[in-house]
């Protein structure tokens, strides 16, 4: 899976991008047919540190979006939760 990271106001370290990369990575097991490319853009706010995951499959664009107090955090929680929405997408579309 092909992982275009985007740091809006800030230089990502080594470090953190070693992070987004192992934990978005993960996704690609959950739907083989979605495009294997996943965008996210980490963004620091004054709420905290803000963390998109954009995954597009076919008919559709998954989006998630978290806000936490720290990157790993709100990196950790979008991946839960775009596993859900992920295996949720396929359940309905093999449904049929």
């Amino acid at each position: 899976m092909e992982i275009k990271l985007k740091a809006l106001k800030f230089d990502a370290g080594e470090k953190l991008t070693a992070f987004v990369e192992k934990k978005v990575s993960r996704l690609a097991k959950f739907f083989e047919s979605a495009t294997q490319e996943a965008e996210v853009t980490l963004e620091n706010l004054k709420e905290g540190k803000k963390a998109r995951i954009s995954i597009h499959v076919p008919g559709e664009e998954l989006i998630i979006e978290r806000i936490a107090d720290t990157f790993e955090n709100a990196i950790t929680e979008s991946v839960d939760a775009m596993k859900e929405k992920l295996t949720r997408s396929k359940e309905k579309k093999f449904q049929i």
